[in-house]
């Protein structure tokens, strides 16, 4: 190959990333390296600390308590993942297998909650499953309960905003893989008498395995991340490491406490789903391998 050619080429390469790179460096790393550097000033106000010490993660690792909210956190990611995994999985593989116009209009429908405020769904659920709420009339008049039940400030609540919020991510996961499973396989497997639940297994699934991973992920991480959800439909009784955050952060100003528990929620959360990716990977391959022989 042309010496020169290949350096054009290379440098057009380099232009094209430039901008996505020093997006990542002042979005991402700087921030990233800011919240660490805050979380080892020895102080408990931003502004007054000015040496270094890992008391904030020591205090956070020796307190059972936070220790707990950090598990219960990513307990409800999972639950929450799991739940629109379940949902979402069959709301995609049906939206993919519809006419081109039908799909879109019903993925517009799909895509119409991420375009409302998250503090307007929160408010929304916040009158719906209130004790003179819609949802507690409903039961009422049909006759289901006697009185008025306390349904916020419960961790079933919070789970059920977070999946409402974040289903559609997994949806639009699956649906954009799902599209590429050439239908023909699936008569193909039907021809080699294969029912409806052993193609779904063993055809389906692992060919859509890359969004279900991308939806798991993205569900994931939203959810433990989040904080207004659990800090209005959950209260202090629902604690979530997001809202704890928030309320170090926004409430007491202890920004380097803050700070900590954010950097030990962005590790944990990565972490977990490096480990979740690369077994699903290793588990992937392995099948592969059995299916070959």
């Amino acid at each position: 190959m042309n010496p020169p050619l290949e350096r054009n080429r290379k440098f057009t390469a380099a232009l094209l990333l430039a901008p996505m790179v020093l997006l990542l460096l002042g979005f991402l790393v700087v921030p990233v390296a800011g919240v660490l550097r805050s979380s080892f000033l020895d102080g408990d106000y931003l502004l007054e600390g000015t040496g270094f010490t890992v008391g904030h993660y020591l205090r956070f690792f020796s307190d059972s308590y936070y220790s707990s909210i950090l598990w219960e956190t990513f307990v409800d990611g999972v639950i929450v993942s799991l739940i629109c995994l379940v949902v979402g999985f069959p709301t995609g593989y049906s939206l993919a297998r519809l006419p081109p116009l039908a799909r879109r209009w019903r993925t517009i429908i799909v895509i119409l909650p991420l375009t409302l405020s998250l503090v307007v769904i929160v408010f929304g659920w916040l009158i719906i499953l209130g004790r003179n709420g819609l949802l507690n009339s409903v039961l009422f008049n049909l006759g289901i309960i006697s009185s008025p039940k306390t349904l916020l400030f419960t961790r079933p609540a919070v789970i059920l905003v977070l999946v409402q919020q974040f289903l559609p991510f997994m949806i639009l996961s699956v649906l954009s893989v799902v599209t590429q499973i050439d239908p023909v396989l699936e008569q193909a497997a039907s021809n080699l008498r294969a029912n409806r639940l052993v193609t779904f297994r063993r055809v389906i699934i692992p060919l859509a395995t890359p969004g279900i991973l991308v939806g798991c992920n993205l569900v994931f991480v939203l959810s433990i991340s989040a904080f207004i959800t659990p800090r209005l439909i959950g209260g202090n009784r629902v604690p979530m490491l997001g809202s704890l955050i928030y309320e170090r952060i926004m409430s007491e100003f202890n920004w380097p406490s803050g700070a900590a528990m954010a950097f030990i929620l962005f590790v944990a959360g990565l972490g977990f789903t490096a480990a979740f990716n690369a077994l699903a990977a290793s588990r992937l391959v392995m099948g592969g391998r059995l299916h070959a022989r």
